[in-house]
């Protein structure tokens, strides 16, 4: 079946929800989510959105980024992002979203790595909110059409230039044809065992990238987040602690109650002091101490970091909770420009499959949201100055559903040989951890 769009957005995820929402109305606009609509990461992220507070900000904001990422970004991407959070944040707010308040003020607290409390939240389930809010907003769009449980198995593409995407839905091949196409489609923590990741996410749009020879860079900077609930013998995604419980006073210790690390500290590092003082200690994991927290505040605070313990059999308010580090988040990718263009003609990356340099070699918490804002919205700018200009080029390259399929293993295989090359030794280690 041949469809039609001006744009083609796959990932609905807040890149993708929020590149549609910017894309002029005038312009027809498919948007595909590879399982459920809720079924993305953008729903999990539990700690906030980093801003500047302030023009004066900005600066130390862009220092603080450039430190957590071992000064491997690229500094124009931060200074981008730094400078246009405070419009993005204001955007997503006329569009109805909330978020806690000191007053007239943000409620603003602080994760491992900023100087200041920068990050506005919506409780601890921001990411729940901003999602809800960006997809009421989409299923009221008349020029946006929403498909669910449709997987992108590749791009068409017609002499170099990127004309739009082959879906498989419902047991059947779609062509899409569209005049741009903005990949959305998430992150790699679906290749790990352990990860905070949905299992969907299996680095597709990174399969997809290599299997076309589009640029991609940064495939070896991985993070491991250093706090996600340990369960024995858990196979499905671990359930996240978020960095904001550190930054608000929890405290990590060993089983012996001994602090040893400064909680506040980059990712990277405390998740590599994590794994030292499990080694050291001969334990599966460390705890976060909150025991000096009015039980009141925890549970308004961290509502859903309450009760996720809570059917787990762990009431935070009593006792310690035991975490250990896990996959968390990818800052490689797709490799792209400031306005989120590829290495194709006509294809732009935004949010976790893309690599705008703005995260370096490890991410600042709660930057992910932010980028996937600024990044989609600048994708989206591009594209509506150039679409009247710009026709589809319609394609009928007709396959069937067994080599859509096989060609969609292929790009599962094409991303898990990346990272384990990229991994080297440490790939069993890693993917297996």
């Amino acid at each position: 079946m041949d469809l039609y769009s001006d744009v083609l957005v796959i990932g609905n995820g807040v890149a993708g929800m929020y590149a549609a929402l910017n894309i002029d109305s005038r312009y027809k606009v498919i948007l595909i989510s590879k399982t459920k609509a809720d079924d993305c990461n953008t729903y999990l992220a539990q700690g906030g959105i980093s801003k500047a507070k302030n023009k004066a900000d900005i600066d130390l904001f862009i220092e603080d980024t450039m430190k957590a990422g071992k000064e491997k970004n690229k500094i124009e991407a931060v200074r981008v992002l730094a400078e246009e959070s405070i419009e993005n944040i204001n955007i997503l707010m006329k569009l109805g979203m909330k978020f806690d308040m000191d007053g007239e003020d943000f409620d603003y607290t602080r994760e491992g790595a900023h100087t200041i409390n920068r990050i506005v939240h919506s409780a601890d389930i921001t990411g729940q909110r901003v999602f809800e809010i960006l997809f009421e907003e989409v299923k009221k769009r008349k020029n946006i059409i929403f498909y669910e449980d449709t997987i992108l198995v590749d791009i068409l593409k017609y002499e170099g230039i990127c004309a739009g995407g082959i879906a498989i839905r419902e047991n059947e091949v779609h062509n899409i044809n569209s005049k741009f196409t903005i990949l959305a489609s998430g992150g790699i923590g679906g290749l790990f065992n352990n990860s905070t990741n949905r299992r969907c996410i299996t680095g597709d749009g990174i399969g997809i990238a290599l299997r076309n020879n589009i640029k991609v860079s940064g495939l070896d900077y991985i993070q491991f987040h250093p706090t996600a609930l340990y369960e024995e013998g858990r196979e499905d995604r671990r359930f996240l602690i978020s960095e904001s419980l550190r930054g608000e006073g929890a405290r990590l210790v060993n089983k012996n109650k001994e602090r040893f690390v400064n909680e506040l500290l980059p990712r990277d590092v405390v998740s590599n002091r994590i794994w030292e003082e499990e080694k050291n200690t001969n334990s599966e994991c460390v705890y976060l101490d909150i025991s000096h927290m009015n039980n009141e505040f925890i549970k308004s605070r961290f509502p859903g970091i309450y009760s996720g313990c809570k059917k787990r059999g762990i009431d935070i308010t009593k006792r310690l909770i035991p975490v250990t580090p896990v996959q968390h988040y990818f800052m490689g990718g797709i490799d792209v420009d400031l306005d989120s263009k590829t290495s194709m003609e006509n294809l732009y990356a935004c949010g976790e499959v893309s690599c705008t340099g703005v995260h370096g070699a490890n991410r600042l918490a709660s930057n992910s949201l932010l980028e996937g804002l600024v990044f989609s919205r600048r994708a989206a700018m591009d594209i509506n100055k150039k679409i009247e200009e710009t026709s589809i080029i319609k394609l009928k390259q007709h396959i069937d559903i067994a080599e859509a399929k096989a060609i969609k293993e292929t790009n599962f295989k094409y991303a898990l040989e990346a990272f384990a090359s990229v991994l080297g030794e440490k790939k069993n280690e890693l993917i297996n951890c």
